[in-house]
């Protein structure tokens, strides 16, 4: 197994995307730019990312993309633009992202992290993974006695499931980019996110789970579970019942 340190070059948070099971917030709100507890979801990830050291951090914007101009200025970030976000899943972000593509965290601009998981440096590139007791729906992973990601399969009991920040390293990039290059215009690619993509190529890509424990990643998949996490949010999610 590859256990040389590798530093990382960058960061890509990816926050292109409508989050429909938010609407109507959502639709004048980009989920990515609300405040929980005090600090804007984004600005909380990024705030992370530059404690740990990663200078170079680009945010991959589409819906209501304009609400994002100010990151720039205040945070000394990238902004790639996805033209594409509305007619494709999340690899269409990656896609938009190529050309940074290296020794990368791939962040999702709606996670939480109530304690700084990130290190400018690694040993192996990952994915990362929560525990479930009992049945979950969430994408559930098999690894190699490695620790290497051999299976990934969509719910699941008892099991670790992927959650979280990603890290590319740059075989990993360059791999997936190949893989991605050739299948983006097959219309069954439209709709896959690009884990999916990943999914579909176990045999040739590498990933190893990366273990964290219980509520150590957050997301808030609906208004309720941000509402029992942030109860700022419970006066809006009671007048949209009213």
């Amino acid at each position: 197994m590859h256990t040389s340190k590798f530093n990382i070059d960058n960061a890509v948070i990816l926050a292109a995307g409508f989050a429909s099971r938010f609407a109507p917030l959502s639709r004048t709100t980009p989920k990515a730019l609300l405040t929980v507890r005090g600090e804007v979801l984004i600005e909380r990830q990024i705030r992370q990312l530059q404690e740990a050291g990663i200078r170079d951090i680009y945010i991959v914007t589409g819906y209501l993309k304009k609400q994002f101009e100010y990151l720039p200025g205040k945070w000394n970030v990238t902004l790639i633009e996805n033209k594409e976000y509305q007619e494709r899943n999340n690899h269409s972000s990656v896609w938009a992202a190529r050309r940074v593509l290296a020794n990368t965290f791939i962040c999702s601009s709606d996670n939480y992290f109530p304690d700084n998981p990130f290190s400018r440096d690694s040993t192996l590139p990952y994915y990362s993974a929560l525990y479930a007791q009992g049945p979950t729906d969430e994408y559930c992973l098999t690894t190699d006695s490695s620790g290497r990601i051999t299976d990934v399969q969509i719910g699941g009991r008892d099991s670790w499931y992927m959650l979280g920040h990603v890290l590319f390293n740059t075989e990993f990039s360059n791999q997936f980019l190949q893989i991605l290059e050739a299948e983006y215009d097959l219309p069954a690619t439209k709709n896959l996110m690009w884990e999916n993509i990943y999914m579909k190529h176990l045999a040739e890509l590498t990933l190893y789970m990366k273990e964290y424990p219980d509520n150590a990643i957050l997301e808030f998949d609906t208004l309720d579970e941000l509402c029992l996490f942030d109860p700022s949010y419970c006066s809006y999610r009671d007048s949209l019942e009213a």
